[in-house]
């Protein structure tokens, strides 16, 4: 009996086995990381990494999931920059990174690090998180779904171009969209960071009040649902 596989199932075979080419050095596929970057557990957000890439007047912008080998060199040098550091205060070696980033992969996915992706280039660190399920809910009258944002501009260069803004904007207006039962978008910056703050206006949050947290004296900014087509 002739149990030999014909030549044409032989090669489909081999071509499935031949391992991908690898990535250009210096650089991550981030193109094509949607499977990879699936969290462990099921989010409390709404399924964050289903969220598709939205367009913005810069660019098409899309949300991907940490992958802690993939993205900490990365997330390490940007926390490093000085101006980061001062609010961050997550500068030193990788591993004061790494343990901020995993303590939120570990956690039940109330909150949800990721990667900011414009036009396929990594530029910026983003937090989603549940709001009402965070300690900073006790320094506010939280609603239920409460969604929060925290954002890093990485790169220097990425800076003072009004990024930040047409970004935050985006981000708010894409939770809000994906996350029917949130009504509002919350952010704490640092009553200090005066540029923060000033994104955060400019993407239509309002102040809304000055709370202090453990760690700062905070701007209680919000992008409430009922308004995001006036601001």
């Amino acid at each position: 009996m002739d149990l030999r596989l014909p030549d044409e199932l032989l090669a489909l075979i081999a071509e499935e086995e031949t391992p991908a080419p690898p990535s250009p050095a210096g650089r991550s596929d981030y193109t094509t990381s949607l499977l990879d970057s699936r969290m462990p557990y099921d989010d409390l957000l709404d399924g964050v990494a289903d969220w598709a890439p939205v367009g913005t007047p810069v660019g098409l912008f899309h949300l991907v999931p940490v992958r802690v080998e993939r993205d900490l060199p990365l997330i390490s040098r940007w926390m490093n920059d000085p101006a980061a550091a001062e609010f961050w205060e997550l500068s030193g070696p990788p591993s004061v990174t790494e343990d901020h980033v995993r303590a939120q992969l570990a956690g039940d996915g109330r909150s949800v690090p990721c990667i900011g992706v414009l036009d396929g280039k990594p530029m910026s660190y983003w937090e989603i998180y549940r709001a009402d399920l965070d300690p900073l809910a006790r320094h506010y009258a939280a609603r239920p779904h409460d969604t929060g944002l925290h954002l890093l501009v990485g790169a220097v260069a990425d800076r003072g171009r009004g990024l930040g803004g047409m970004l935050l904007r985006a981000v708010a207006d894409l939770v809000l969209a994906r996350r029917s039962f949130c009504a509002r978008v919350i952010a704490e910056p640092d009553i200090r960071n005066t540029p923060s703050v000033a994104a955060f206006l400019t993407a239509g949050f309002r102040f809304s009040a000055e709370i202090d947290l453990p760690s700062k004296r905070a701007a209680l900014m919000v992008r409430d649902r009922s308004v995001r087509h006036l601001l």
